[in-house]
This record gives C-alpha cells, structure tokens and sequence, in this order.
C-alpha cells in the first residue's frame, strides 16, 4: 500500500541506525540510505521535544542537493530524565551512570522525525513514558558488557535483555523507545 503510494518518489533515509533500516524494510519502502555527517549540537535553553525537533531539522539542513521527487527522512532520539537530555554514552562508566540514574523511575523517550523535500518540510514527534524497575548493579554491567549499548540513547534498548528484565511499565508506541514512531512516519507519508 504505502509501497505504491510512494513509487514516483525517492525516498531517502539519512540514519544509520539499523532499527530504523529494519523499520523502513518491514514497512516495504523502497530507500537509499545516505548520510551526511552534522555535530549533533542544540541550544542549551531547547526541552524535551524542542531538543530532537532541532536536531532532526539540523540533519535535514545538511542536504542541500534534494531532487524534485526526492524525499528525504531524518530523525534524532533522545531519552528525557528529571529535565535532561541523556545522548549516547561514549564509554563503559557514563553507560553504567545512566542505567543507575534510570533505575527505579520514569523518563520519557522522545524521537521527532523530518520529512523533506525541495518545497516543503514537516517534522512530527512522539514521545512515550518508560518505568524502570530497580536495576542491580550486576544487571547493568551485564547488561552493558553483553550488549554494548554505545549507539543507544540513554544506555539501552528496550528490544534486548535489559527491556525483558527491567521495564515495569511502558505508556505510548514502543516503537517510538526501539527508535521510530513508525505510526506517525507511515500517516505522513501516506497524506504525501
């Protein structure tokens, strides 16, 4: 459906995360994945959605050569805990750090994605609201040593050992916590 929707367009996935591939793959789009290099650097004022609504329009921003039928995604992730934004650990100690920080509460994980081409861009959010149970710290360093979870905003995907084991309680699309509201991508595509 969404397939024949889309045939005289080229869609582009500007991601190289490969839970956002598998979306697109099992929503049987037809995409080309490029990728642009852009400091994922915002306001410190910007909350919340203001945060992954800047980035994902600052990925956008990097391509300038969009073709007539070319539709360009882009998307950024983050993991929003008492009023800060938690990025991708870059080592072993910051992803142990906020797996203790989660543990035991709720936060929120907030993806916005921008579609765009050369005359029009929209960008969409979600967010969905994530209680952790207690986690020892054996269960985060196992976790951390066994999954590696570097390329994951917050320290974790819920998809692996750590979802099964650790989250009570999830309000809104998981999907949106694996990466991608893919609810809201198809509904907008689908109105192109």
């Amino acid at each position: 459906m969404l397939k024949e929707k889309l045939k005289n367009y080229n869609i582009i996935l500007a991601s190289k995360s490969p839970r956002r591939q598998q979306f697109f793959k099992d929503l049987n789009i037809d995409f080309t994945i490029k990728l642009k290099e852009v400091e994922e650097v915002y306001p410190q004022e910007l909350k919340g959605i203001e945060i992954t609504d800047y980035l994902a329009n600052l990925k956008a921003e990097a391509f300038t050569d969009l073709k007539d039928n070319d539709i360009l995604i882009t998307s950024d992730t983050i993991v929003w805990l008492e009023n800060k934004a938690l990025g991708k650990p870059k080592d072993h100690n910051e992803a142990f750090t906020m797996l203790k920080n989660l543990s035991g509460k709720k936060h929120e994980v907030i993806t916005s994605i921008s579609i765009k081409n050369k005359n029009f861009q929209k960008i969409v959010n979600d967010s969905t609201t994530v209680t952790f149970k207690e986690l020892s710290d054996e269960e985060i360093n196992y976790y951390i040593n066994n999954y590696k979870p570097f390329d994951k905003a917050g320290a974790y995907g819920i998809q692996e050992w750590i979802g099964y084991i650790g989250i009570k309680n999830i309000k809104g699309s998981y999907f949106n916590v694996v990466g991608l509201p893919v609810y809201k991508l198809y509904k907008e595509l689908m109105n192109l």
